[in-house]
């Protein structure tokens, strides 16, 4: 259920500093507990704020909420998530939420504090993909960059996304916003070390494909085996030398304009999108 301003008025009144203070949490990797598919322990919770990223954690059901702060315009906009969940919200104005982010947060009026997805294991990733691909980022840290690369791998079908369990951005905040939604519906797995994730992808039959300016073959030349991991680099140094050793192939996306690369999550969507059109049979591999 929801709050209105006759059914629950104490609820509904705008939070006080303490009260926002009480959701002053945030959301730091920590080390994994090992148990694949369980919620890892974690002393503090994830701030979701934005009305597609806030609407889409109402209606994953994995997802547990803890607290939901929402002004009137967002309450009516969330109506039906919130009643879908019978949740009860406190009503806040956008400037509580102001001074809780901070000014230049585009909130929208929504905020919840919620738990950690639960963690697949590299297996239960792969078990998952049939033919859809993996993202593998390699210590790309902009939280908008990686939202919108999971919201191209949500678009395209990506089976699950990959990170490094440090020199990545938490999960929730600027990232959750920015994939707009999408972290609900990508897995993601978090891993403490990289080139040792890689060479298990390849042990379950995995084909570890590295995008890199630098390659000497081109994206649209490649036949995609039904099983592949894309592996990108962070802006800037790219992959670093060691997983771009443990690529079994590596691609640079052909350009012929008056700038020779991409951002890291354009590079991600024109390969997702890439692999969505073989995987349907609209194109093959470009000859020379």
């Amino acid at each position: 259920m929801y709050c209105s301003y006759g059914d629950c008025l104490a609820a509904c009144q705008p939070l006080t500093p303490a009260a926002m203070d009480r959701m002053n949490h945030r959301h730091r990797h920590r080390p994994s507990t090992g148990q694949a598919g369980a919620h890892p322990e974690r002393d503090d919770r994830l701030l979701i704020f934005g009305i597609h990223a806030v609407e889409a954690a109402l209606a994953n059901p994995n997802r547990i909420i803890r607290k939901v702060a929402l002004s009137a315009n967002a309450e009516r906009r969330l109506q039906h998530s919130l009643a879908a969940r019978q949740l009860v919200h406190e009503r806040v104005l956008p400037k509580d939420l102001d001074r809780r982010l901070g000014h230049d947060t585009v909130h929208q009026g929504a905020l919840i504090e919620a738990e950690p997805l639960p963690e697949p294991s590299l297996a239960e990733l792969t078990q998952q993909m049939a033919d859809r691909p993996l993202l593998v980022l390699d210590q790309v840290t902009d939280p908008h960059n990686v939202g919108a690369i999971l919201r191209s791998a949500a678009v395209f079908g990506a089976a699950g996304l990959i990170m490094t369990r440090r020199h990545s951005p938490p999960l929730d905040g600027a990232l959750a916003k920015a994939a707009s939604g999408a972290l609900e519906h990508v897995p993601v797995a978090l891993v403490q070390n990289l080139a040792r994730a890689l060479d298990e992808l390849k042990q379950l039959g995995v084909m570890v494909v590295g995008l890199d300016g630098t390659a000497s073959e081109h994206l649209d030349h490649a036949l995609w085996p039904g099983r592949v991991a894309l592996c990108l680099g962070a802006e800037g140094r790219g992959l670093r030398d060691l997983t771009r050793s443990s690529c079994d192939r590596l691609y640079r996306i052909a350009t012929d304009g008056p700038l020779d690369s991409l951002n890291v999550s354009n590079a991600a969507a024109v390969a997702l999108y890439w692999t969505a059109l073989q995987r349907r049979g609209a194109v093959a591999p470009a000859i020379e």
